[in-house]
């Protein structure tokens, strides 16, 4: 068996640096999670008309509604099997923020036709986006975002572009550093840049056979759709 992200990015795997290997091969397989711990050098906003989206998206622990410098952070990936039985690794963001600690929350799963990742967002998953992956010549990993549906009870509906966004996720591993170094960007087709983050962490494994699922890493709701 191999984790979600191998079986995405199938041979090209291989192309990755042998940091990001190890850290994208967390999985029930491998037993592995992951935690890492660091500083975002930047948290960006856009336009101001951005900012009442993104405090609404931060009830349900999505996206980060405030911007600021040298934040420290910490990124948990722990493998498990969710409600309906399918292979989960979280993507829990919590960054330190002045006066309040704030969440980012996203849970991925391979999708049936196992040619991309399901991304799942917030507490109660009522926004998915597809995500498709690529090793880049560097050994870095990049991750694009498909289009997003918001799904609420039988609501199950596409997000329109005109409100809607794309994310660019793209990590690597300094290896004078010792350290891994992520860039992400959320950007509207007509709005331009909304929101991002850059800054660098480092990483420590855990067997989650012996350490399991923390409380509240999980979502308070599990979406089925895929």
């Amino acid at each position: 068996m191999t984790s979600i992200f191998q079986s995405v990015l199938g041979a090209d795997f291989d192309r990755l640096h042998p940091a990001l290997r190890r850290r994208f091969s967390v999985g029930l397989a491998s037993g592995e999670a992951c935690t890492g711990r660091g500083v975002m050098d930047r948290i960006w906003h856009g336009p101001a008309f951005v900012r009442p989206f993104l405090a609404l998206g931060a009830v349900r622990n999505i996206l980060v509604p405030r911007a600021g410098r040298n934040i420290p952070f910490v990124i948990e990936n722990v493998p498990y099997a969710d409600t309906f039985g399918r292979e989960t690794v979280s993507f829990v963001r919590t960054f330190d923020l002045p006066g309040r600690t704030r969440r980012f929350d996203a849970q991925m799963v391979l999708s049936p036709r196992g040619d991309r990742i399901l991304d799942y967002l917030g507490t109660h998953q009522h926004l998915a986006s597809d995500l498709r992956l690529r090793a880049e010549p560097d050994g870095s990993l990049l991750i694009r975002s498909g289009e997003h549906r918001f799904r609420e009870g039988p609501v199950d509906v596409r997000v329109p572009e005109i409100i809607g966004a794309t994310a660019e996720v793209r990590e690597s591993y300094d290896e004078a550093a010792g350290r891994f170094r992520i860039r992400v960007r959320v950007v509207n087709r007509y709005a331009g840049p909304l929101f991002g983050y850059e800054g660098s962490f480092t990483a420590s494994y855990t067997d989650v056979r012996v350490h399991g699922v923390r409380p509240g890493l999980r979502p308070v709701r599990e979406e089925a759709r895929a």
